[in-house]
């Protein structure tokens, strides 16, 4: 793969309502737009998404820019590479920062697949024709939630995530599961419990929830076990799982019955597919998170969620859930409750360069 230049453009837009957690309210979202040209002129697309401030994990877009600036793209610039899973050792020394690599090597992914005339799902064993849609319900009271959920109801979504908060919990879920007692309902805690709130815990298994995704703490995997012991609701871990190893110790310690992969938190497709894999092996349900992404990183979570052990509906809502205009065309649609797999080479959607540079708050070029 012999790389003539590397593009960072940072951009930024606002959501069309607010995304609203006990840990932030995001209103305006900023990503890194990564584009890899190689000496023939094909161009692969990868997408950083960490947020503007450290709330999810350690990254931030402003670190992102420095960790790519000055270690990863000089490293990809200054040694050959022949193949896209050669990055994982290529970057070894370079420890964490995972949005970061994400990115990066999503872009040498898609760049790769469009090398070999194929669609980059093909190239880890997709399986699949079309994913089935979740809805994440992200509101500050109750009235907004439900009516969240009631203006997406008709557009047929297999899952809808709510996000959960120690105080208003059983409020929350008793209300949706009065409205809406047939819809399939999973809780996204983002670590607002503790060992000490056991006994509430088990309240929610009466709900007849999918899953709970985090309760615990962001990086922790021990007290999960403990806890998972004692609740019929299945645990889902999301932010303690960055890696391979880490959802091996998970899976080791009973920690959990559901694994969300996101591909920017685990540091890209070599780790991704090999937490996937474990997975299926083990025959641990695994689904595809979301980061409030642009439509790059929507279009890479779309080709690994139609791998063979992605068996639970994902966060990939269409374009127009976020944003006014993507960056893609075409954007990504759902149609009862299920979106088509794109068949052509890469990640199978076109970039809108001229919405990216319109977008565009910071962009700077690397060549060789």
């Amino acid at each position: 793969m012999k790389i003539h230049s590397v593009t960072l453009s940072i951009i930024s837009a606002p959501l069309k309502s607010p995304f609203t957690t006990h840990l932030e309210t995001v209103t305006i979202r900023e990503v890194i737009v990564i584009k890899v040209i190689d000496q023939d002129g094909n161009i692969g697309y990868g997408e950083a998404v960490p947020f503007s401030s450290p709330w999810y994990t350690e990254e931030t877009i402003q670190t992102c820019k420095h960790i790519l600036e000055d270690f990863l793209i000089p490293s990809l610039l200054n040694i050959p590479i022949h193949h896209p899973a050669e990055l994982e050792n290529l970057w070894s020394g370079i420890r964490r920062n995972a949005m970061a690599k994400a990115g990066l090597e999503q872009a040498l992914w898609d760049l790769y697949a469009k090398q070999q005339g194929v669609y980059l799902g093909k190239l880890f064993g997709a399986v699949r024709e079309e994913v089935a849609a979740g809805v994440v319900i992200a509101a500050p009271d109750i009235q907004t939630a439900l009516q969240q959920i009631e203006d997406v109801k008709s557009e047929g979504y297999e899952r809808y995530k709510v996000k959960l908060h120690r105080n208003t919990d059983i409020d929350l879920l008793s209300e949706i599961r009065n409205t809406y007692p047939n819809i399939s309902l999973m809780a996204d805690a983002n670590s607002s419990y503790t060992l000490n709130d056991v006994e509430h815990l088990k309240k929610l298994d009466t709900f007849n929830l999918m899953m709970i995704e985090q309760p615990l703490g962001n990086d922790d995997i021990v007290e999960h076990a403990l806890l998972q012991k004692q609740l019929t609701t299945p645990i889902c871990l999301d932010e303690s799982i960055c890696s391979f190893h880490d959802a091996k110790s998970a899976l080791l310690l009973g920690s959990c019955g559901i694994i969300n992969i996101k591909m920017s938190r685990v540091g890209g497709w070599n780790q991704a597919v090999k937490i996937h894999n474990l997975c299926l092996q083990e025959q641990v349900p695994v689904w595809c998170g979301g980061m409030i992404e642009f439509g790059i990183s929507r279009a890479h979570n779309l080709a690994l969620a139609s791998l063979p052990g992605f068996t639970i509906p994902g966060d990939l809502a269409p374009s127009s859930r976020y944003w006014s205009e993507d960056i893609i065309e075409p954007e990504v649609m759902v149609n009862n409750g299920k979106i088509t797999i794109p068949t052509t080479p890469g990640i199978g959607f076109a970039v809108d360069e001229e919405r990216v540079n319109r977008m565009s708050i910071y962009e700077h070029a690397f060549t060789q």
